[in-house]
């Protein structure tokens, strides 16, 4: 497998070209830490942006939603998309307003989104959505009966026309500005999480699964 994606036209980065990247592992890294995509495409000649779950499963992306949803209606005979995932990781305050700016990682993928049939690539899809949120939970809980995969349809895109923008690194000002008396900085950002809250009808006997508990690790980790 290359180590890097192809640029095609549609996937090259214009602005600020040395943020770009087509690196297979960077571009695999900041879609297994986000957890919510946004899927763009065109229906009747009108543009919709959905935000969904979605999961990497080797070379391909899956997300999901009701089977009576106008996007995967849409989407089932193959539709074209742009799905994208960003991440922020600080915000970067300047002297000067015109630049501030923010610290980020982000995803674009192209293709044509299929409709998953077989039940078996289904189930993988669905584990992999689980098994994001919170590892191990697939087996925690009960799994998806037949009523409810009917219900659920899964769209697979293929990762093939992709690439990723990133901005690290401390302000850049304009020369003259570096004497103005203003604080500027980065303020780091990042995902944490609170207390787990404990369901009103949950069996207080229970104890709080170690892949919660240990939830705010995991996140620093990524």
């Amino acid at each position: 497998m290359p180590e890097t994606f192809s640029p095609t036209e549609r996937t090259r980065v214009v602005r600020e070209p040395h943020r770009g990247s087509f690196d297979r592992e960077a571009i695999y890294k900041i879609l297994d830490e986000g957890f919510v995509c946004h899927v763009g495409f065109t229906m009747d000649g009108q543009p919709y942006v959905i935000p969904t779950m979605f999961a990497r499963v080797g070379d391909a992306i899956y997300f999901h939603g009701s089977a009576a949803s106008r996007m995967l209606r849409g989407l089932s005979g193959g539709l074209a998309v742009c799905v994208t995932v960003t991440l922020i990781d600080g915000l970067v305050l300047a002297r000067s307003v015109f630049n501030h700016s923010m610290n980020y990682r982000s995803v674009v993928a192209l293709g044509k989104a299929t409709l998953v049939g077989e039940a078996e690539e289904k189930l993988a899809a669905l584990r992999a959505f689980t098994e994001k949120i919170l590892p191990g939970r697939w087996d925690e809980a009960r799994q998806p009966n037949e009523k409810e995969l009917k219900a659920t349809s899964i769209l697979r895109l293929a990762l093939s026309e992709v690439s990723a923008k990133m901005r690290t690194g401390d302000v850049q000002d304009d020369e003259e500005d570096y004497a103005l008396p203003v604080w500027a900085g980065v303020l780091p950002i990042r995902l944490a999480a609170s207390e787990p809250i404990r369901d009103g009808r949950c069996d207080a006997g229970l104890a709080v699964p170690a892949a919660v508990t240990n939830f705010d690790q995991r996140l620093g980790a990524r």
